[in-house]
């Protein structure tokens, strides 16, 4: 077992670069940093400059925190008519989603802000030492794998529906596909743009030359101006902490909505009490169908009775309506994006946990960058009032929720995931696995898992199949997958208990872990 820490995230080569870093000294802020930026290298559908996150710390002997870097609002509207904006379908195996695309899907992005905030604030090393592997892996090019080449079959539409994006991400094999497993993604542009961020700090980004190819480049098509980027800000927030079954639980506040959501199940679920080993059985998991569809509900409800787009946590988990919702649901007779995860605890103690996403990306790359900015103006999921309707120069919600967990004799789960809106199911359930039915890291990560969402239940394949069938008599709108699938998120995960620790990176999501 190691001593020094754990790492888990989205890919081997991530993982390899913290653990790299944790060896030579690094504490976890630092292996993040380095992780971040080979994550847009080897990761480059879900972590981009580009983007934005989230991420909870608990630096060792200091209070637990949230810096919020994700994407905001412009300042400014204009008419759609003037707008690089279009709807693409991508194809997940047994559903599809749609996504629009274009530099009129562009929002403020907060990456590069706020992994310059978080080395400022809590690094230890020089950044341009932490900038390093990113550079050499995107210069020398990154074979991909399994697990990316899917990622990229996934959001195909996106990555070759721009002619610079297809000069990048294409198949050398295939004209017009994107690149496949065991090709070669090289982004030279990439390694000159991060070693200048190193050197120039994140000024270049949001005043300098970055920021005016970013501007020329919106100019007629977007929203995105120098004011935009120069007034971006990372805000520091409170988590929100909740109990549940004496285990303390922290996660993102508002503006962002996932962990709200997943207070507000935690909530209702501290009523039921689950068999040890029911965590397999039908009428569980119709209790936790069940609590997915009352937190919509609920959700849904609040919004109807305020113009903001995300929940108010003093009134959503207000101890009337969570006992409404119980009682609705003890009384019922049941007949009836792109995003990445990097969680890193060290040998001291102090925990990181970071979601950043760039959405599915907007298509276009940024000139002699090797960006592509993110598409979070077109995401529904993120404009619950409709496209083009949001609030100039506010934060936008997100479901993202890196969270941590701690028990009364201290062990600590340091957790995220990536899934659009199944982030807030995904941790949820990993939670409830570890709590309730005290499965290991692994198992808890590994079980099948289900989603309501739109009167359709999710259920991933892996379930025993008299359960299936007990599900599908309960919820006739019920979508089977065949396996593990993308759609249910990727949660990596740390565990760290009396000095010693258990990572576990989410297969749904290549993921991958180290111990140090």
């Amino acid at each position: 077992m190691g001593r020094r820490g754990a790492v888990a995230c989205g890919h081997p080569l991530t993982a390899e670069v913290a653990e790299e870093v944790l060896l030579d000294g690094g504490n976890a802020y630092d292996a993040l940093v380095a992780a971040f930026f080979v994550a847009c290298v080897v990761e480059p559908v879900l972590a981009s400059l580009g983007g934005g996150g989230f991420l909870l710390a608990s630096p060792e002997g200091e209070k637990t925190t949230l810096l919020d870097f994700f994407v905001q609002t412009p300042a400014r509207r204009c008419s759609p008519d003037e707008l690089d904006f279009e709807p693409v379908r991508v194809d997940f195996g047994s559903t599809t989603q749609e996504f629009h695309i274009g530099l009129g899907a562009a929002a403020t992005p907060g990456c590069v802000k706020g992994i310059f905030e978080i080395h400022r604030r809590l690094g230890s090393l020089p950044m341009r030492e932490l900038v390093a592997p990113a550079c050499r892996l995107a210069r020398s090019g990154v074979e991909l794998n399994q697990e990316q080449a899917f990622i990229f079959s996934v959001v195909e539409p996106i990555y070759v529906s721009r002619s610079t994006a297809r000069e990048l991400f294409g198949s050398e094999h295939q004209p017009g596909r994107v690149k496949g497993e065991g090709e070669t993604l090289a982004q030279p542009h990439l390694a000159e743009t991060m070693e200048t961020l190193a050197i120039e700090g994140d000024d270049l980004f949001y005043r300098g030359e970055i920021a005016a190819a970013i501007v020329k480049q919106c100019q007629g098509f977007g929203f995105l101006t120098l004011a935009d980027l120069e007034g971006y800000r990372v805000e520091e927030r409170l988590p929100l902490e909740v109990g549940y079954r004496g285990v303390k639980v922290r996660t993102n506040p508002p503006p962002s909505t996932g962990g709200t959501l997943i207070a507000f199940g935690l909530g209702l679920l501290e009523s039921i009490r689950p068999d040890r080993k029911g965590h397999q059985r039908s009428d569980w998991l119709m209790e936790l169908a069940d609590v997915m569809a009352m937190t919509q509900a609920a959700r849904v409800e609040l919004a109807s009775q305020s113009d903001s787009s995300w929940p108010d946590p003093l009134k959503l988990l207000a101890p009337e309506i969570l006992a409404r919702y119980r009682d609705e649901i003890a009384g019922r007779r049941r007949a009836f994006r792109g995003t990445t995860q990097i969680t890193i605890i060290d040998g001291r103690g102090s925990v990181a946990s970071m979601t950043c996403s760039n959405g599915e990306g907007c298509g276009e790359m940024l000139p002699d960058t090797g960006i592509m900015m993110n598409n979070m103006l077109g995401e529904e999921d993120l404009n619950p009032h409709g496209f083009h309707q949001w609030r100039p120069s506010e934060r936008i919600s997100s479901m993202m929720a890196p969270s941590i967990a701690i028990w009364p004799d201290g062990q600590l789960l340091a957790i995220g995931s990536g899934g659009s809106n199944r982030i807030r199911t995904a941790i949820l359930q990993v939670l409830v696995n570890t709590i309730d039915f005290g499965l290991d890291l692994e198992a808890a990560i590994a079980h099948p898992r289900i989603h309501y969402e739109g009167k359709v239940l999710s259920v991933e394949g892996g379930l025993p199949s008299a359960t299936v069938d007990e599900l599908l008599a309960q919820f006739p709108e019920l979508r089977l997958f065949p396996g593990h699938n993308i759609f249910f998120g990727g949660t990596h995960a740390v565990i760290h208990h009396k000095g010693r620790f258990q990572a576990v990176g989410d297969p749904r999501r290549g993921g991958a872990a180290r111990v140090v």
